[in-house]
């Protein structure tokens, strides 16, 4: 669970994303009251329900990105999911139970990949002692006394002398470990009994049809029925480190311990993030044809976002205190067309603002990730140095505004189609002019652009 403050928190969602200052405010204190919940006495803290926020704005304003930024600092499962695709009637979609599932089997792997990191030096000391088996096998012991009971000289020697070549072996031994650290052994090959998966196809066939969403791995369920069996195989000594290094990972994590901590950080840390939830939204009229489907979505979505449990392969799993973040642009509805109930989950609401092109500017040039940043280092890879004016930048974010206006708004997505468009000759022609410099320049921007801007028939050149 982080530990960041709300300003700490803040801080660290402007480092990626630009402006929308309120809603990151509103995101960071419900991530915090998550931390304060985990403090209070245990007869409160159940009683502390998540405060669910519905951020309202159009594409390309940073919805989605706000949500993904949060769940990685608190380090917690996250799950987008699109309202639009569960069940309505009239074709088969999936069952609205399945973010929940799908939010615990992130759950397990998160907290797996923890525990691996736990148990990787013991796992590869276990792989490396493999391997020096594989390469000098141990030599047997030397013939034993059996007892029986008749012969009163049988079984009553003491301890066994080791034998004179058990020195000379421990020294092999050792010279070998030097050579497979220092990688002098990569292309030797050595024999190795690999398991082998059992193949289902009929059930991958069933599973394909939406079998999946039950709730029940029967793929895994049959596969634990049927003897594990392996094969023997030459591979490199590269090869043969990894898969006995896979082995002995999963031999050393258990999942009795990953699968309740799983569960519990999925209860009390999870994060479901809703797009598209206008999409599910009647449009004022009585309900009727589509519409009677889309209340039926989030009928079914309610007791999900109220607090119910739900029955998964790894157990069930309790919602109340999972956090939902829902997003829509809300063009052709309004928040209050969703059915009251659902409304009221839905306590915190905020409007992102539109982008303009000064929000542009410092999306191209401030955020650890921003697109300048990006193409220098793709063209860099080419040996090719791209370096952008700052009055440059200012005429790409310009024009996407002006196509943004003339077009579709859809936001910070249209700065990437006018940058891939304005380098398109140079990502080109990257790999014969390693080695040079290139200037994106005014000049430059308004030659490659100029058909963009000037076109009346924006949608031709953009999207």
């Amino acid at each position: 669970m982080s530990v960041l403050t709300p300003r700490e928190i803040v801080e660290e969602l402007d480092k990626y994303i630009i402006g929308q200052r309120e809603a990151k405010v509103k995101v960071a204190i419900a991530l915090r009251n998550r931390w304060r919940r985990q403090q209070l006495p245990a007869d409160l803290r159940d009683e502390v329900a998540p405060k669910n926020i519905i951020m309202i704005g159009p594409t390309g304003v940073g919805k989605t990105e706000i949500a993904r930024r949060l769940s990685r600092l608190a380090d917690a499962p996250f799950v987008k999911v699109e309202a639009s695709k569960f069940t309505e009637v009239g074709y088969v979609g999936r069952d609205c139970e399945s973010m929940i599932r799908e939010l615990t089997e992130i759950g397990v792997n998160l907290v797996r990949e923890e525990m691996k990191k736990e148990v990787e030096g013991l796992a590869r000391s276990n792989a490396e002692r493999r391997l020096l088996d594989l390469l000098l096998p141990r030599q047997p012991a030397g013939p034993e006394k059996v007892f029986r009971p008749r012969d009163p000289h049988a079984g009553d020697e003491g301890p066994a002398v080791p034998a004179p070549h058990d020195a000379g072996e421990a020294k092999t031994r050792e010279m070998l470990l030097r050579k497979l650290r220092a990688g002098e052994l990569e292309d030797r090959e050595v024999e190795l009994d690999i398991r082998e998966s059992s193949g289902m196809p009929m059930m991958q066939v069933f599973s394909s049809a939406g079998l999946e969403e039950m709730g029940l791995n029967l793929q895994e369920m049959f596969g634990k029925l049927t003897p594990q069996r392996t094969k023997r195989r030459k591979v490199l000594i590269r090869e043969a480190r990894r898969l006995l290094e896979h082995e002995e990972l999963q031999e050393l994590i258990d999942m009795e311990v990953v699968i309740p901590k799983a569960v519990e950080r999925v209860e009390n840390a999870g994060i479901v993030f809703l797009d598209e939830i206008d999409k599910i939204a009647s449009r004022g009229a009585p309900s009727h044809g589509p519409d009677v489907s889309r209340e039926g979505v989030q009928r079914d979505i309610l007791p999900i976002v109220e607090g119910s449990t739900v029955i998964t392969k790894y157990g069930p799993v309790r919602t109340d205190h999972i956090l939902f973040i829902a997003a829509g642009a809300f063009h052709m509805t309004k928040v209050s067309d969703l059915i009251p109930e659902l409304q009221g989950r839905f306590p915190i609401r905020v409007e992102l603002d539109n982008l303009g092109a000064a929000e542009f500017g410092r999306i191209l040039r401030e955020p650890k990730n921003s697109l300048i940043k990006q193409y220098e280092a793709l063209l860099d890879t080419e040996g090719v140095r791209v370096v952008f004016e700052e009055d440059a930048i200012d005429l790409i974010a310009g024009t996407a505004q002006r196509v943004n206006e003339a077009s579709e708004n859809i936001g910070a997505r249209r700065l990437h189609t006018v940058m891939e468009y304005l380098l398109e000759i140079i990502s080109f022609e990257a790999p014969e002019r390693g080695g040079e410099e290139f200037r994106v320049d005014p000049a430059y921007v308004r030659q490659r652009l100029a058909d963009i801007a000037e076109s009346e028939d924006l949608t031709r050149y953009v999207l």
